[in-house]
C-alpha cells in the first residue's frame, strides 16, 4: 500500500526536485542514494538532511488514492487494484537504495551481518513448528530450542522431547536466563567470547535517516485502514489492510534478520520519543498528517480508551483529579461522558448469554484503578506499533516482526514496558475478538518470551506494577461475566460467582492472562513481592471468590433434566487454570523456614474471604438439602497453605487455625462434596443427566485430585483432629443419610433415604472414615514416599505403559515444582516397584506395547486399597486390582480363596494430626461399630461383605492406634453427662471392646417382629432395672416430633455446636434442643413407633468370635493361638495373617486385642471355653425371612449372571483367537478340500449356512470363500542380496529398473517389437504386478446359499466395514474377508485315482495323446454347452478374477481385447498364485509338506475354472508350441512368407514356465498323472537347452572354443544325449553360426564374468538355472495330484524334486556326484531338435544382432520381497521428510507420507496432488502395489494400510526407550525401529493377510 502513495507522488506531473530524474532506472535511484550519503557524510549535512527528508516526503507520502475514498471498502480496493502494486514495489526500492547509500542492496545485506555480535539465535516460529526442549537444560520450563540448535547441541542423555508448536515461540538457544550455557549449539557458544569489531559509522547512516520515516509511513497506513465502524470492523477489512501491507512489514521482518547492528538501529528508532513527537503530533501544517491524527484519537476513543491530552484537540472536559473521564466498561454506578460508547459492547455480550439463563450482576467497582484500565498514551513509535498490532488482533506477520528484534536488549526492555502498559487493552481486545483462539494463541507467543526471563519479569514488577496490572485485569474480566449465587440462601444471598455458560469461560478466552500470571509467579522474586503485599493478596482472595461455588447442582427429583449443560468442563477448568495452578506457584516458593511470613499472610486472608463467603451465603450450621458445587477454591487454598506450613516451615498449625465454630463451617462443604460423591455413585442423581457422574470423574481423576479432592479430605482430617470425635462423626453419618439405618432393631424407617440407597451410602460413609483416618498424604509422607504410594496403586489397577504412567500419576501442576515426570526420582522409584515386560507379538494378534507390572514384593506388602479406592475413576478399576491381587495370591500360593483387601500399615502421623486418631476412640463410632457388627451377625437386611469388611478396618485402625495405657477409664466418668454412658464406661476401644451390652431400648415400626416380646422383656424384673440405670435408650425421641425415630448422634451433634454457640456454661449442661428442620420428620403415612426392648448381652469380643463362627461356617471354629504358642505374643508380626479373607481379619484382630491387654486375652479365652452355640436369629417372622431370602436369592442370582456373562465372553474370546489367528498353522481349520481316501467315491462338503453336506453337483455346485486381490508382491522381488533403504538424503533415490515387473516389463515390449503380438502372448507371463492373488479360509457354501446371505447382508445396515455391492462380505464361520465364491468341480476322487496309476506307454505315444488332447475341444464335458448352474457360476467367478485388477494389468496386447490377451491373463493367474505359494514357503520347498499357504491356497479348484474357460481359445495347432517341442520341422515351411510378416518368437525364447501352464490348462481336466509327467519331461529338455544357450554366452572366447574340441569328441559316446559337455558344445558350435556372439566388441568385456569355469561351477550353474521351474511344477504337482512334496537339504533341492517329478530314471543309482543332465529325455534326437531351436535364433540375430542376446533367457536371480529397510532411530527419517516439499506444488505437505515399498514420497489428502478425484495416496497404491499401499504417515509415526477402497490403521514400528508407540508424536521422545513389528507387518504384505489380521477398516472414498 505504501507504494500507492509513491505512484501519486513519483509518477505525478510535480516533481519538487529538478534535479532528480524521473524514476524508473535503478541507475538513477543508485546516484541520487550516493549523492545525498555523500551529502549526509559532510561535516555539515543541514542540507543533505533536508533533500532526503523531501525526497522521502515524496516517495513514502501519504497522499494517496486510499485516502480519497471515503470508506475503507473501496480504498482496500483502490490499493489492492493493479496500478498501484507496481508503485508500492517502488517505494521499497527506493528505501532499498536509499539504505545501501548507492552500492548493491545485497551486499549491503552482506556487510552488516559481518557485524552481527549477536549471541543469542532468537529464530521466531509460528503455529505447527517442530522444536526441542530440553528440561535438562532448561531454567525455565518454556524454554525452547529450534531443530537446527538442538541437533548441533549435546544433549545426549538428557530428558528432552520434540513437540509441535501450538501457539509459536521462539529460539532461546544463548539466552543463559533461560537456558544453562552447556545447551548452547556451536554457533551460539562461540559468538558470546568471540569479540566483534566495532560497527563504521557510515555503513548505518542511512538507515538512522531513512527509517523512521518508513515506519511512521506504515503507522499511517494502519490508521488510515482502521474504520471503527458501528460494530466490530469485520475480519475482512482488516485483513485487507493487512494483505496490502505485506510487502512493507516483511521488508522490516528482514531488516531484523541482518543481525544485531541492524537491530541497534531498528531500536533507536523504535523508542526514540523525539521522532515520534516530530512526526506524529498531528500539528505540523499538513493536512493529511492531521486527519491520519485524528483517526488514531478516535480509535483510541472506540476502545474506551483516553488520550491524557486529549483537551488540547477535542477539549473535552478536564478529567478531575483521580478520576477517569471514561466510565469503566461494564459497571453500573459509574457515569462518564463517554459511557455511552461500550453499549457496543454490552450488548454484544447480553446478547450472546442465552444459555446462561440467569441474570449477569455488575459490580459498582469504586476499587479499580482506572489508570490501570483506561489510560493510553503513546510516546514511541513502538508503543504505537503495539497498539496497532493489538487494535487488528495480532497479526502474524508484525508479531514476528516484533519478536525477532527481541535479541536487542535494549529493545527487550523498552518493548517488555510497553506490552505490560497495553495488557488491559489486550484483554479488552481479547474479550471482543471473534478469533479468540488464535488471538490467544499470538499473544502467548509474545507473552511467554517476555515473562519466562526472570531478571526482565522482576523489573518489570518494580517499575511498571506488573503484579497490580495483571490481577486487576484479570479481576476486570471476570467481574464481566458474574451472576448471583444461588447456594445456600437463594433469596437473600449476596455472593456472586463467575457463570460457566458464558463464553468467556466455556472457550477458555481467559487463559493468556493466567498463563502469564503463572509464568510470573514461577520466579521467586516476583512471587515474593505478591506475597508480602498485603493488597495484592486481598484482591487475588476476592477473585479467587469468584469461583467459590461456581456450577452448582441441584438433584433433580421428580423427572429427568431436559438439557443436560455441558459447563462443568469450562468450571473444572477454571478452578484448574485460574486458581489451582496460581496457588502451586506460590506454594513453590513457600518451601523453607524464613517464608512463615508469607503464609501467615495467605492463609490470614483466606480465612477472612472464607467468612465473608459464609455470611454472604448466609450460612449457620445446616448445609442446604440436595444442593452440590465441587468448586471450593478458597478452601483448598487455606488447605495447601496450612498443609505447606507444617510440611516445610515448621509453623505451630495450631496458631493458623480458627476458633471451633469457622472449624465446623469449614469442614460442612467438603463433607457435603464427599456424601454427594456416594450418592452420585449411588445413581441417586441420575434424573441429572450423565454429566453429573462426569463431575464427580473429574473431581478424583489425575489432573484434578491433588488440587481437589486431596486438599478435601486434608482440610477434613485438621478439622477431625481439632473438633469434638463425637460431634464429628455424628456429622459424618448425618450427612451421609444413613443415621436412620443404626439401630440394633430388624426393620427401621429412613426419612431422608430409599431403601435400595441405603447399603451404597454406608458402604460410602464407612470407606469415607477409612480413608479420612488411614490417608497420609498430608499428614506425614514424604514426597517420595507420596510418589511410590500414587504408582503402586496405579500399577495394582492395570499394567501400564510408562507415557499412561505419567499422565496418571499427579504431580504437582506447577512445573517449578520439583516433582517432574520423568525425573531421577520418578525413575528409580519406577524401577522399585515395577518390572519391564517388553512389547510381545502374537502372530494375527494386536501388538502389546511395553508395560510395567508391580513386583510380586510390591503385592505382598505395599498393595493399599485405601489408595486405589481414593484414585480410581471408574469403580470397575477398584475390582480390577482386587482380582489381580487375588491372582498373584493364587499364583503365589499364599491364599487359595477370595482374598479381603489387606490391611497395610501407615506411616506415623506427623505429630500436629495426632488429634485425628481421637476418631477412633470415641464412644460414638463404638458404638456405630457394635451396632453393625451386631446387624450383621443377625443378618439384618442391606449390609453386605463391603460393610463388614470396613467395620472390622476401623476396628483394626482403632488397635493399631490406641492410647498406650488403659487408665483413662475412671477419668471419663466424672466429665459431664453424656447421653452414651449407658453403652460403654471409656472412651479407649481397648477397653470398650470387652464391654458388654446386655440391654437396649430401640424404636420400632409396630409391625416389626421385637414387638411382639416386649411383655416377655418387661417381666424380668432385672432387665427392667437394669435399663432403668442406664438411663439413655439407644434412639432419644425428638420432643417435638412424635413420630421422627432419630438415631442420637444428631442430637448429640447438634447440642454441640449449641454449645459452641452460645459459649454459656450454664446452658452448657442442659440439652439444649435445637429447631428440628423439616428434613428430620418422617412422612404421615409412616407406621406407628413403639419402644422395645432387645436382650444383647454380647460384647465387641463375643461379636467377632461368634462371626469368626458365622464366616467359617463351623461352630467353635475359633481357638485362641497363643494358648498353643506363647511365642505369638512376644513377636505379633505374622505372614500367614497378612493375606486373607475375612477369618484371616477377625484372627488378626483378636489377636491384637488380646496383646493390648490381659483382659482383653482373659475373655477371649472365657468366651471361647463357653463353648456357644451360634446365637439363633431373634425369631425373625415369616414375612421377613421372605424378605431377606429374596434380597439374598437377588444377590446371588446377580453373582449368578455376572458369572456366566465373564465365561460366555471368554469362551467367545478363545474362539475368535482361534478362528482368527491366520497366522499360526496349529490352530488353522484344517481344509475340508484335500484329496479324499480312495475308498471315498466323491468329494463332499459341507456348508457353512444350511449345515447340509454333499458333493457339488451341476445344478447346485458348492464353492470355496475366497478372497481375491491383486497384487504386486512378486513384481517388487530384486535381484541384488542387498535389501534397498528408505532414502533419507537428497543422495539417495530408489529406481524401479531392477526389480521383477520392470525387467518383465522390459522383455514383453522388446518381444513385441520384433515379433508376431500373438505369438509374444504365449511366451512370456504376465501379472508380476497386479497379478491376481486368490486364497481362501477354507470354508464351503452352497452358491445359492451365498446368494440369500448376500441379500440378507444388503439390507443390514450395520455392517458398514465392507461393501456388500462390490460383493463383499465375510465368511459366516470364521469372519474371515472374503469377496468371491469358487465353484468346486464335481468329480469322484476314484477317478482321480485311475488317473494316477502310473502307465507303461512310452514318451512316444503319450506326446501323440497330449497332442490329440489339446486339439479336441470336444473333450470337455458335454454339460458345458448347455447352460449348467455351475458354468454359469464358472463364468461369473471369471469375470470376477478379471475385475480384480485393473485394465491396464491385464491388457498387453497390441490389439485391445484381442482373445490371446484373455489367454495370456488366465494362465498368468495360475503362474502368480505357484509363485505366492513358493515364496510363502520362503523361496524353495526344501521344508517339503503342506505349508500353512498351502492350506488356504484352492489352486485345485481355481485350475479347473481357468482350464475350462482356457479351452474356449483353442490354439491354433500350427502354432501349438508342443509341435515345435516334439516334431522335427521341414525347414521350407518356416522359411515360407517370412516377408510380409513378423515372424515367431523362437522357441529358445519362451518362457518355459508359461509353456508348461499353457501344455496343462489346454487339457481336458482332471488330467491324467502320465499325461503330466510327459508335459514336464518334454519341457526339461528346452529348459535345459535355454541353460545350456545362457552358460555360453556367459563365458568368453576362449572358454567357449575348448568346451566346443573337449565336447566334441565325446559327441559319439552312447549317453552323448545326456552329457552337458556334448550338448554344451553343440549348442556352440551351432550358435556360433550366426551372429549372436560375435557383437563381442570391447565394451561386453566388461560384463563377461571372469570366472574360470570348473566343471562343478557349471553343473551348479545348469542346476540353479532349473530350479525356479522344478519348484513350481512340483508345486503344481501337489495340488492337481495331492501328492506330499518331500522335505530336504538345500544342496540336494535339485535331485529330489526331479525325482519327485518323474524326470529320473528309477534305476538311477545315486552314489556318483549328481549330474543335472541324466534327467534328460530327448523325445527326438536331441542334436537335430537343437540345432532347429537354434536356426530361429541364429535367423533372428541375422538381422538384429545387437538383441539376440538381451531376450535369451536368463538364470532366474530373484531374491524374496521385502520392504524397505528402515534406519534404526525415526529422527533420520523425520528431519528428512517433514520439511520436504512436494514435487507437485513445491509446498511443504500437511501430511507427509512415504511408501514403504518403493520409497515414493506422497501427500496425504493433499489436494495439490488430487487427480480426477483421487488423491495421492490411493492413487500411489494403486499404481505401486495394484491397490495395496503401505505408507508411513511422517508427522504421526504410524503406518497406514490401504487396501482397494478401504483402509486402516496399522500401528506403528517405531517404539520409545521403553516399548512404546508415540502416535502423532505427541510426546516426542527419540523413537527406534522395532524390528519384530516391522517383520510383523512385512510377513502380512507378503502373505496378503492385511484383511483378515487388522480389524479396523474404513472407507477412504479416495481422500488419502
Amino acid at each position: 500500500m505504501a507504494a500507492a502513495a509513491a505512484a501519486a507522488a513519483v509518477g505525478g506531473p510535480q516533481p519538487p526536485q529538478p534535479e532528480l530524474p524521473a524514476p524508473g532506472l535503478a541507475l538513477d535511484k543508485a546516484a541520487t542514494a550516493a549523492h545525498l550519503k555523500a551529502a549526509l557524510s559532510r561535516p555539515d549535512n543541514r542540507a543533505g538532511a533536508e533533500e532526503l527528508q523531501a525526497l522521502l516526503e515524496r516517495v513514502l507520502s501519504a497522499e494517496r488514492p486510499l485516502t480519497a475514498a471515503a470508506d475503507g471498502e473501496e480504498a482496500a480496493v483502490a490499493g489492492g487494484g493493479g496500478g498501484p502494486g507496481a508503485a508500492e514495489e517502488e517505494a521499497l526500492e527506493w528505501c532499498k537504495c536509499l539504505l545501501a547509500g548507492g552500492g548493491g542492496y545485497d551486499e549491503f545485506c552482506a556487510a552488516v551481518r559481518a557485524y552481527d555480535p549477536a549471541a543469542l539465535c532468537g529464530l521466531v516460529w509460528t503455529a505447527n513448528f517442530v522444536a526441542y526442549r530440553c528440561r535438562t537444560c532448561g531454567i525455565s520450563p518454556c524454554m525452547s530450542l529450534c531443530a537446527e540448535c538442538f541437533h548441533q547441541g549435546d544433549h545426549t542423555g538428557h530428558d528432552f522431547n520434540m513437540f509441535r508448536s501450538q501457539a509459536g515461540g521462539a529460539c532461546d538457544c544463548g539466552d543463559s536466563n533461560v537456558m544453562r550455557e552447556s545447551g548452547f549449539c556451536k554457533r551460539h557458544q562461540i559468538k558470546s567470547s568471540s569479540n566483534i569489531p566495532c560497527v563504521p559509522k557510515d555503513l548505518l547512516m542511512m538507515s538512522e535517516f531513512v527509517l523512521p520515516r518508513f515506519i511512521f509511513c506504515l503507522i499511517q497506513y494502519l490508521r488510515e485502514g482502521y474504520n471503527e465502524p458501528a460494530d466490530v470492523p469485520s475480519e475482512k477489512d482488516l485483513n485487507k489492510v493487512l494483505q496490502l501491507l505485506e510487502p512493507q512489514i516483511s521488508f522490516l521482518e528482514d531488516l531484523t534478520k541482518m543481525g544485531g547492528a541492524m537491530r541497534s538501529v531498528l531500536t533507536q528508532v523504535l523508542t526514540n520519543q523525539q521522532n515520534y513527537k516530530d512526526l506524529t503530533s498531528g500539528l505540523g501544517e499538513n493536512a493529511c498528517a492531521k486527519k491520519s491524527h485524528e483517526k488514531y484519537l478516535i480509535a483510541l476513543k472506540s476502545s474506551g480508551l483516553t488520550y491524557p491530552e486529549d483537551k488540547l484537540v477535542y477539549g473535552i472536559q478536564e478529567p478531575s483529579a483521580g478520576t477517569s473521564t471514561l466510565a469503566a466498561q461494564g459497571f453500573a454506578g459509574a457515569t462518564g461522558t463517554l459511557g455511552q460508547l461500550d453499549s457496543s459492547d454490552e450488548e454484544d455480550q447480553d446478547g450472546s448469554q442465552g444459555l446462561g439463563k440467569r441474570k449477569r450482576v455488575k459490580l459498582s467497582s469504586s476499587t479499580k484503578d482506572q489508570s490501570i484500565m483506561d489510560v493510553l498514551k503513546h510516546k514511541s513509535f513502538l508503543e504505537e506499533l503495539l497498539f496497532w498490532t493489538i487494535k487488528y488482533e495480532f497479526p502474524q506477520k508484525m508479531v514476528t516482526f516484533l519478536l525477532n528484534m527481541l535479541p536487542d536488549q535494549e529493545y527487550k526492555v523498552a518493548f517488555t514496558k510497553t506490552f505490560v502498559q497495553h495488557y488491559a487493552f489486550i484483554m479488552k481486545t481479547l474479550k471482543k475478538s471473534h478469533e479468540s483462539d488464535t488471538m490467544s494463541n499470538r499473544i502467548v507467543h509474545i507473552s511467554v518470551q517476555l515473562f519466562s526471563n526472570e531478571e526482565l519479569a522482576r523489573q518489570v514488577t518494580e517499575e511498571c506494577q506488573l503484579l497490580d496490572i495483571m490481577v486487576t485485569v484479570l479481576l476486570y474480566m471476570m467481574e464481566s461475566c458474574l451472576i448471583k449465587s444461588e447456594l445456600q440462601d437463594e433469596e437473600n444471598s449476596l455472593h456472586v460467582v463467575v457463570n460457566c455458560g458464558e463464553a468467556l469461560l466455556k472457550n477458555n478466552t481467559y487463559w493468556p492472562l493466567v498463563s502469564d500470571f503463572i509464568n510470573i509467579l514461577s520466579h521467586q522474586s516476583v512471587a515474593k513481592r505478591f506475597l508480602e503485599d498485603h493488597g495484592l493478596l486481598v484482591t487475588w482472595m476476592n477473585f479467587v471468590s469468584f469461583f467459590q461455588g461456581m456450577n452448582l447442582n441441584k438433584r433433580e427429583l421428580n423427572e429427568h433434566v431436559e438439557f443436560e449443560s455441558q459447563t462443568y468442563y469450562a468450571a473444572f477448568a477454571a478452578e484448574l487454570e485460574a486458581c489451582a495452578q496460581p496457588m502451586w506457584g506460590l506454594l513453590s516458593h513457600c518451601k523453607v523456614r524464613e517464608t512463615q511470613e508469607y503464609t501467615r499472610n495467605v492463609v490470614r486472608y483466606c480465612l477472612e474471604a472464607l467468612q465473608d463467603w459464609f455470611d454472604a451465603i448466609n450460612f449457620v450450621d445446616e448445609p442446604a438439602p440436595n444442593q452440590v458445587t465441587f468448586h471450593l477454591p478458597l478452601h483448598r487454598y487455606y488447605a495447601m497453605f496450612l498443609s505447606k506450613a507444617v510440611k516445610c516451615q515448621e509453623l505451630d498449625l495450631d496458631s493458623v487455625l480458627p476458633d471451633q465454630e469457622m472449624l465446623m463451617k469449614l469442614m460442612i462443604h467438603p463433607l457435603q462434596i464427599q456424601a454427594s460423591l456416594a450418592e452420585i455413585h449411588s445413581n441417586m442423581w441420575v434424573r441429572n443427566g450423565l454429566q453429573i457422574k462426569g463431575q464427580a470423574m473429574t473431581y478424583v481423576q489425575s489432573h484434578f485430585c491433588n488440587s481437589m479432592i486431596d486438599p478435601d479430605i486434608y482440610l477434613l482430617q485438621v478439622c477431625a483432629s481439632r473438633l469434638d470425635p463425637d460431634y464429628f462423626i455424628s456429622s459424618v453419618f448425618e450427612r451421609f443419610k444413613v443415621v436412620d439405618l443404626l439401630t440394633m432393631a430388624s426393620q427401621h424407617q429412613n426419612t431422608v433415604l430409599d431403601a435400595e440407597h441405603e447399603r451404597s451410602m454406608l458402604e460410602g460413609a464407612l470407606t469415607f472414615l477409612v480413608i479420612l483416618l488411614s490417608l497420609r498424604l498430608h499428614l506425614g509422607m514424604s514426597d517420595d514416599e507420596i510418589l511410590r504410594a500414587e504408582m503402586v496403586a496405579q500399577l495394582c489397577m492395570n499394567d501400564r505403559t510408562h507415557s499412561s504412567l505419567l499422565d496418571l500419576i499427579p504431580e504437582n501442576p506447577n512445573p517449578k515444582s520439583g516433582i517432574i515426570p520423568g525425573s531421577y526420582s520418578f525413575e528409580s522409584v519406577l524401577s522399585a516397584v515395577a518390572d519391564f515386560k517388553a512389547p510381545v507379538f502374537e502372530p494375527g494378534g494386536s501388538m502389546q506395547q511395553g508395560m510395567y507390572t508391580p513386583k510380586a514384593e510390591v503385592w505382598d506388602q505395599e498393595f493399599d486399597p485405601v489408595m486405589v479406592i481414593l484414585r480410581t475413576v471408574y469403580r470397575r478399576d477398584v475390582q480390577s486390582a482386587m482380582d489381580r491381587y487375588t491372582a498373584f495370591l493364587k499364583q503365589s500360593g499364599k491364599f487359595p480363596g477370595n482374598p479381603w483387601p489387606p490391611y497395610k500399615k501407615r506411616t506415623p502421623l506427623h505429630p500436629s494430626y495426632k488429634g485425628l486418631m481421637r476418631l477412633l476412640h470415641c464412644k460414638t463410632l463404638h458404638i456405630v461399630l457394635f451396632t453393625l457388627l451386631y446387624k450383621i451377625l443377625m443378618d439384618h437386611q442391606n449390609l453386605s461383605e463391603h460393610v463388614l469388611c470396613m467395620v472390622l478396618y476401623l476396628i483394626e485402625l482403632g488397635l493399631e492406634n490406641s492410647a498406650e495405657e488403659e487408665s483413662d477409664e475412671e477419668a471419663s466418668v466424672c466429665g459431664p453427662e453424656r447421653c452414651h454412658d449407658s453403652w460403654f464406661p471409656g472412651s479407649n476401644l481397648v477397653s470398650n471392646m470387652r464391654h458388654f451390652i446386655n440391654y437396649v431400648r430401640v424404636r420400632v415400626p409396630e409391625t416389626a417382629p421385637e414387638v411382639k416380646r416386649d411383655s416377655l422383656a418387661s417381666t424380668s424384673s432385672d432387665s427392667l432395672s437394669s435399663l432403668q440405670s442406664s438411663r439413655r435408650p439407644k434412639v432419644l425421641q425428638r420432643e417435638n416430633s412424635g413420630t421422627a425415630q432419630v438415631f442420637s448422634l444428631v442430637a448429640e451433634r447438634r447440642k454441640k455446636f449449641q454449645e459452641i454457640i452460645n459459649r454459656s456454661s450454664s446452658e452448657a449442661n442442659q440439652v439444649v434442643r435445637p429447631k428440628t428442620s423439616s428434613k428430620w420428620s418422617a412422612p404421615g403415612s409412616a407406621p406407628q413407633l413403639t419402644t422395645a426392648i432387645l436382650e444383647i448381652k454380647e460384647s465387641i469380643l463375643s461379636l467377632l468370635i461368634k462371626l469368626h463362627h458365622k464366616l467359617s461356617g463351623k461352630q467353635n471354629s475359633y481357638y485362641p493361638p497363643w494358648l498353643d504358642d506363647i511365642e505369638i505374643l512376644i513377636q505379633p508380626e505374622i505372614p500367614k495373617y497378612n493375606h486373607g479373607d475375612g477369618i484371616t481379619a477377625v484372627e488378626r484382630i483378636l489377636l491384637k486385642a488380646a496383646l493390648q491387654s490381659r483382659m482383653n486375652k482373659r475373655i477371649i479365652e472365657e468366651i471361647c471355653r463357653k463353648v456357644t452355640p451360634p446365637v439363633p436369629p431373634k425369631k425373625i417372622t415369616a414375612a421377613e425371612k421372605k424378605t431377606l431370602d429374596k434380597e439374598e436369592r437377588r444377590q446371588k442370582a446377580r453373582e449368578r449372571q455376572q458369572k456366566l456373562l465373564a465365561e460366555f465372553a471368554s469362551r467367545q474370546k478363545s474362539f475368535m483367537e482361534t478362528a482368527m489367528d491366520v497366522d499360526s498353522p496349529e490352530n488353522d481349520i484344517p481344509m475340508e478340500i484335500t484329496t479324499a481316501e480312495p475308498q471315498v467315491s466323491e468329494a463332499v462338503y459341507d456348508c457353512v449356512i444350511c449345515g447340509q453336506s454333499g458333493p457339488s453337483s451341476e445344478d447346485r455346485p458348492t464353492g470355496l470363500v475366497v478372497l481375491l486381490q491383486a497384487s504386486s508382491v512378486l513384481g517388487q522381488c530384486r535381484d541384488n542380496i542387498e535389501p534397498k533403504k528408505l532414502p533419507i538424503t537428497e543422495e539417495e533415490q530408489i529406481y524401479p529398473w531392477d526389480t521383477c515387473a520392470a525387467v518383465h516389463d522390459v522383455r514383453l515390449s522388446l518381444l513385441q517389437r520384433y515379433f508376431k503380438d500373438s505369438s509374444c502372448l504365449l511366451a512370456v507371463s504376465i501379472g508380476w504386478e497386479g497379478g491376481v492373488y486368490v486364497q481362501t479360509c477354507g470354508h464351503t457354501l452352497h452358491i445359492d446359499c451365498h446368494k440369500s446371505y448376500m441379500e440378507s447382508l444388503r439390507n443390514d445396515q450395520v455392517l458398514q466395514g465392507f461393501s456388500v455391492d462390490k460383493g463383499e462380505f465375510t465368511c459366516p464361520l470364521c469372519r474371515q474377508f472374503a469377496n468371491s465364491v469358487l465353484p468346486c468341480y464335481p468329480g469322484s476322487n476314484v477317478e482321480s485315482n485311475l488317473w494316477q496309476r502310473p502307465s507303461n506307454k512310452s514318451i512316444q505315444d503319450l506326446i501323440k495323446e497330449v497332442e490329440e488332447l489339446q486339439g479336441r475341444p470336444g473333450a470337455f464335458p458335454v454339460s458345458i454347452s448347455s447352460e449348467t448352474n455351475l458354468s454359469k457360476e464358472m463364468e461369473s467367478v471369471m469375470k470376477d478374477i478379471k475385475n480384480t485388477t485393473q485394465k491396464k494389468y491385464r491388457d498387453y496386447s497390441k490389439t485391445p481385447g484381442s482373445p490371446d490377451n484373455d489367454f495370456l491373463f488366465m494362465y498368468s493367474v495360475a503362474r502368480t498364485n505357484l509363485e505366492l505359494e513358493l515364496i510363502h514357503r520362503g523361496g524353495n520347498l526344501c521344508s517339503g509338506g503342506a505349508s500353512t499357504a498351502g492350506k488356504r491356497s484352492c489352486l485345485n479348484q481355481l485350475f479347473h475354472v481357468l482350464a475350462l474357460h482356457m479351452r474356449l481359445y483353442s490354439i491354433d495347432s500350427e502354432y501349438n508350441p508342443w509341435r515345435k517341442l516334439t516334431q522335427l520341422v521341414e525347414e521350407v515351411n518356416s522359411q515360407q512368407g517370412n516377408e510380409e510378416q513378423q515372424p515367431e518368437v523362437p522357441i529358445l525364447y519362451h518362457d518355459v514356465t508359461s509353456l508348461l501352464l499353457i501344455q496343462i490348462l489346454m487339457m481336458p481336466q482332471p488330467l491324467r498323472k502320465d499325461h503330466f509327467t510327459c508335459i514336464v519331461k518334454v519341457l526339461f529338455t528346452l529348459l535345459y537347452t535355454q541353460a545350456l544357450v545362457a552358460l555360453s554366452v556367459k563365458c568368453n572366447e576362449e572358454d567357449r572354443s575348448a568346451w566346443k574340441h573337449t565336447g566334441a569328441l565325446k559327441k559319439n559316446t552312447c549317453d552323448a544325449e545326456k552329457s552337458h559337455e556334448v550338448l554344451l558344445s553343440f549348442v556352440i558350435s551351432e550358435l556360433s553360426k550366426g551372429k549372436l556372439y560375435h557383437e563381442e566388441g570391447t565394451q561386453e568385456c566388461a560384463m563377461v564374468s571372469p570366472i574360470a569355469w570348473s566343471p562343478e561351477s557349471m553343473e551348479k550353474y545348469l542346476q540353479d538355472f532349473c530350479l525356479p521351474f522344478l519348484r513350481i511344477t512340483s508345486l503344481l504337482q501337489h495340488h492337481l495330484f495331492g501328492e506330499d512334496l518331500p522335505s530336504c537339504q538345500e544342496e540336494e533341492e535339485f535331485s529330489i524334486l526331479s525325482s519327485c517329478l518323474g524326470l529320473l530314471p528309477t534305476f538311477y543309482q545315486t552314489e556318483h556326484p549328481f549330474i543335472s543332465a541324466s534327467c534328460l529325455d530327448w523325445p527326438v534326437p536331441a542334436f537335430d531338435i537343437i540345432s532347429q531351436w537354434c536356426f530361429e535364433i541364429n535367423s533372428f540375430t541375422e538381422r538384429h544382432a545387437e538383441q539376440g542376446k538381451a531376450l535369451l533367457i536368463q538364470e532366474a536371480r530373484w531374491k524374496l520381497p521385502h520392504l524397505l529397510q528402515l534406519p534404526e532411530n525415526y529422527n533420520t527419517i523425520f528431519q528428512y521428510y517433514h520439511r520436504k516439499t512436494c514435487s507437485v506444488c513445491t509446498k511443504v505437505p500437511k501430511d507427509p507420507a512415504v511408501c514403504l515399498v518403493c520409497g515414493t514420497f506422497v501427500c496425504l489428502k493433499g489436494l495439490c496432488c488430487k487427480q480426477q478425484s483421487y488423491c495421492e495416496c490411493v492413487l500411489h497404491s494403486q499404481n505401486c502395489g495394484a491397490g495395496t499401499g503401505i505408507f508411513l504417515l511422517i508427522n504421526a509415526s504410524v503406518i497406514i494400510i490401504i487396501r482397494g477402497h478401504r483402509f486402516c490403521l496399522w500401528g506403528s514400528v517405531y517404539l520409545d526407550a521403553h516399548g512404546e508407540e508415540d502416535r502423532d508424536l505427541r510426546r516426542g521422545k527419540p523413537l527406534y525401529i522395532c524390528k519384530e513389528r516391522y517383520k510383523v507387518l512385512e510377513q502380512q504384505w507378503i502373505s496378503h493377510t492385511f484383511d483378515h489380521i487388522n480389524k479396523r477398516w474404513g472407507p477412504h472414498y479416495n481422500g488419502l
